[in-house]
C-alpha cells in the first residue's frame, strides 16, 4: 500500500517544477495534430522555461532569496537547545554496512557540533523513517554526533517533514521548560522551519548553514546544469511548502 507519505511527494514532483513542465511539454506535443500553433507553443515554452531553470545563473538567484543574512547564533545565549532538522538518509550504505545520513543532514549535523562546541547548548536531532528504512534519521543523526564526540540528548523519531518537526520536538522541549531554541538547517530551508517552529510556540533563533554562496560569474553559469536544475526544483518546493502552511495556520484560527 503506497504511504500518505510517498502519495504526497508523488503529487509534489508533478505540480512542481521540473515534472510539471515535462508534463506541460507532452501535453503541448500531444496537441499538435489538433491545435499546432497552441501545441507547439505549449511544448516550446515548458522546454524553455526548463533550460532556464537549468541554467545556475537562475538556479543560484532563485534558490539565495530564500537565504536570511547571516547573524552568528552563538552570540545569542537565550536559546535552551539546539535543534538539528534531519535533510535525507543515504539508506543501507555498503560502505558503512548500515543506513546513515545523507548530505544534507550531515551538512547539518556538522554545523551542530560546532555550534554545540561554541554554546555547550544541549542537542535535540528530530526526523522519522517515512521511507520504512531499518532505522530512523534521528537514529542516524545521533550515531554521526556521536561519531564527532557531540552527545545527543533528545532523539524526536516520529515526523515526517518540517512541521511534524517543530510540533514533536515542542512536546519533547516543553517537559524540560524550553522556549528558545537554536534551529539547524540549510539557508534555504531557514523560513519554512522558522515559521514551523514559531507557530509550534518556540523563539527560534536561526542557526543556517550551506549558503548557497556565488564567488563570481563564469561561463558555466549559463550552461545548463542538473545540480541548478535541483536547486530551482528546491525553490520552488520552499515557496509552495511555505505557502501551504501559512494558508493551514491562517485557516485553522
Amino acid at each position: 500500500m503506497i504511504s500518505t507519505w510517498e502519495l504526497t511527494n508523488v503529487a509534489k514532483a508533478v505540480i512542481l517544477p521540473p515534472g510539471i513542465l515535462i508534463l506541460l511539454a507532452l501535453i503541448g506535443v500531444g496537441l499538435v495534430k489538433a491545435s499546432p500553433r497552441f501545441g507547439k507553443w505549449l511544448a516550446g515554452m515548458a522546454m524553455l522555461a526548463l533550460l532556464a531553470l537549468s541554467l545556475p545563473i537562475v538556479a543560484g538567484s532563485l534558490i539565495r532569496t530564500l537565504e536570511p543574512r547571516y547573524k552568528d547564533p552563538a552570540l545569542d545565549g537565550r536559546g535552551g537547545a539546539i535543534v538539528v532538522l534531519g535533510g535525507g538518509t543515504n539508506a543501507r550504505a555498503p560502505e558503512y554496512g548500515r543506513d546513515t545520513v545523507g548530505a544534507e543532514s550531515l551538512r547539518r549535523l556538522r554545523y551542530a557540533a560546532h555550534l554545540h562546541k561554541r554554546t555547550k547548548k544541549p542537542i535535540l536531532v528530530t526526523s522519522g523513517n517515512p521511507a520504512g528504512l531499518d532505522s530512523t534519521e534521528a537514529a542516524q543523526m545521533q550515531a554521526v554526533l556521536r561519531e564527532f564526540g557531540v552527545p545527543v540528548v533528545w532523539v524526536e523519531d516520529q515526523s515526517n517533514n518540517t512541521l511534524e518537526n517543530a510540533r514533536f520536538s515542542q512536546r519533547i522541549l516543553s517537559k524540560a521548560g524550553i522556549k528558545t531554541v537554536y534551529v539547524v538547517t540549510n539557508a534555504w530551508h531557514m523560513p519554512r522551519a522558522v515559521f514551523a517552529f514559531e507557530q509550534s510556540g518556540f523563539t527560534v533563533i536561526p542557526a543556517p548553514t550551506a549558503y548557497k554562496t556565488h564567488v563570481r560569474m563564469t561561463a558555466l553559469d549559463f550552461v545548463p546544469s542538473a545540480y541548478a536544475l535541483a536547486d530551482s526544483s528546491q525553490y520552488f518546493h520552499e515557496v509552495a511548502g511555505l505557502a501551504w502552511y501559512r494558508l493551514k495556520f491562517r485557516h485553522a484560527k
